[in-house]
C-alpha cells in the first residue's frame, strides 16, 4: 500500500475508538473513506447539518463551536492533526450539534456512518469503546459547564491553556509551546468573553514571567504557576 494510506491507517489507529482494529479492518475502512480539503475559514459543517459520519484531521486545524442568535461564537474545541471528531454521528446519524470551520488549509479524512455501522454490528468491544468515547465527551461538556458556573475568567483561561499544553504542547527552551497559533479572538470565543479581557489577563501572566505571547503563539514558561490558578 502507498505511504499515504499507511499514514492514514496509523492516524486512525491512534484513536482510542479504532486502535484495536486489525490492519485489514482499518484498510477496509480506508477503502470506504474520502479526503476532503478546505481553505482557511471554510465551513466543514454547520450545526443542524446531517450527521453522516466521523472525520479525522490529516493536516490543519478545525474549530468546533456554536453561534448565538446575536452572532456571538462560543468555541468548544480546536481539533488538530491526528484527532478524530464527529463520533456521535456514527451512532445516531442525527444532525450535527455544532459548527466545524477550518482555521487554516485543512485536509480531513471522512468515514461515513453507513460504512462504519457494519463494524459496530460485528464487534461488541468496538461498541463498548464507542460508548466510552461518548461518555468522555459528556464528562468534558459537564466540566466546561461547571467551569463557566464556578470559576473566574483567570481560572478558566489558565485551565484551558494548561490543557492545550498537555494536548498540543511541544518542549521549548523555556517550557512548553502550544503547537499552533491561538489568536486572542479565538481564546475569547472559547472563554465566552471579550478579546480585551483575554488581553488583560495574558498581559498579567506575561509580566509575571509565566508565559509569552508572540503573534498568536503562546509559550508557557511555568505550567505549575498556571495550574495553581485553578487548583486553589
Amino acid at each position: 500500500m502507498s505511504n499515504t494510506v499507511t499514514d492514514r491507517r496509523a492516524l486512525l489507529r491512534e484513536h482510542f475508538l479504532l486502535k484495536a482494529l486489525s490492519d485489514d479492518e482499518l484498510d477496509r475502512l480506508l477503502r470506504f473513506s474520502n479526503v476532503h480539503s478546505y481553505d482557511a475559514g471554510e465551513v466543514i459543517f454547520r450545526k443542524g447539518d446531517p450527521g453522516e459520519g466521523m472525520m479525522a484531521v490529516l493536516k490543519g486545524q478545525i474549530r468546533i463551536g456554536v453561534m448565538s442568535m446575536e452572532g456571538k461564537e462560543l468555541i468548544h474545541n480546536i481539533i488538530g492533526p491526528g484527532q478524530v471528531f464527529g463520533e456521535i454521528a456514527l451512532l445516531d446519524g442525527n444532525p450535527r450539534s455544532a459548527d466545524a470551520v477550518a482555521i487554516e488549509p485543512t485536509d480531513v479524512l471522512v468515514v461515513l456512518r453507513r460504512d462504519f455501522v457494519p463494524f459496530l454490528e460485528s464487534d461488541a468491544q468496538l461498541c463498548i469503546r464507542l460508548m466510552s468515547v461518548l461518555c468522555d465527551k459528556l464528562r468534558q461538556t459537564s466540566e466546561l459547564a461547571e467551569d463557566f458556573m464556578f470559576l473566574e475568567l483567570r481560572q478558566r483561561l489558565a485551565k484551558r491553556l494548561v490543557r492545550m499544553a498537555q494536548l498540543y504542547g511541544r518542549p521549548w527552551r523555556q517550557g512548553v509551546i502550544i503547537n499552533f497559533r491561538l489568536p486572542q479572538r479565538e481564546l475569547a470565543a472559547m472563554m465566552g468573553t471579550s478579546r480585551e479581557s483575554i488581553n488583560k489577563q495574558l498581559r498579567e501572566w506575561v509580566e509575571a514571567g509565566w508565559l509569552s505571547v508572540d503573534r498568536g503563539n503562546i509559550a508557557i514558561h511555568d505550567v505549575g504557576a498556571l495550574s495553581r490558578e485553578f487548583e486553589q
